[in-house]
């Protein structure tokens, strides 16, 4: 199993350890990273094996997965079990984690802070500051959310030219962008 190459053990471990500060479960992200590395379908007893986790972690690690829908589970010829794949196009699986967490984190905050914007229009007696940062904030985290959906919607080969442009692409924005040493 890729399991056993010491660089592939690394990988694994490491992106355990990452996931932890990406607010990830470590056997999640061990999980994804096994998966992903591997180039055949994998049943959950063979990764609970790999990894040296309980059964009933990688059921709900599989499940959180299949959420993000980074991995989903696969059926192979002659074995009743099932088996289970990651997505392996990196940006397809970098738009797939942040249409989630985007779903997950930033719609319901966007959708508290306009209801408490709303209210504190309403609110006279409400210090002006506070009315005005929860505003603020408001109308931010909208504008991330528009453009976080606009770009999402661009096709790949543009997300990756605009990625490799950088700070570059200011200059089409502002003619007074400072140019590249």
């Amino acid at each position: 199993m890729i399991s056993d190459h010491p660089d592939a053990k690394a990988f694994i471990l490491h992106w355990g350890e990452m996931g932890t500060h990406w607010g990830v479960n470590r056997s999640v992200a061990q999980i994804h990273a096994l998966l992903y590395l591997s180039a055949d379908p994998i049943t959950a007893e063979d990764i609970a094996e790999a990894l040296t986790l309980a059964r009933s972690n990688i059921s709900t690690g599989l499940k959180e997965l299949m959420a993000y829908n980074i991995v989903r589970r696969v059926h192979v010829d002659g074995d009743r079990r099932d088996h289970f794949v990651a997505e392996t196009d990196l940006w397809e699986m970098l738009m797939r984690i942040s249409a989630e967490r985007k779903r997950r984190e930033i719609d319901p905050t966007i959708a508290l802070i306009a209801e408490l914007s709303e209210r504190l229009a309403r609110d006279e007696s409400a210090p002006k500051h506070l009315r005005e940062r929860i505003t603020r904030m408001h109308e931010f985290m909208d504008t991330l959310g528009g453009w976080y959906d606009q770009v999402r919607r661009l096709p790949k080969p543009t997300l990756v030219t605009l990625m490799k442009m950088g700070g570059k692409i200011a200059r089409f924005v502002s003619p007074k962008a400072p140019k590249d040493p």
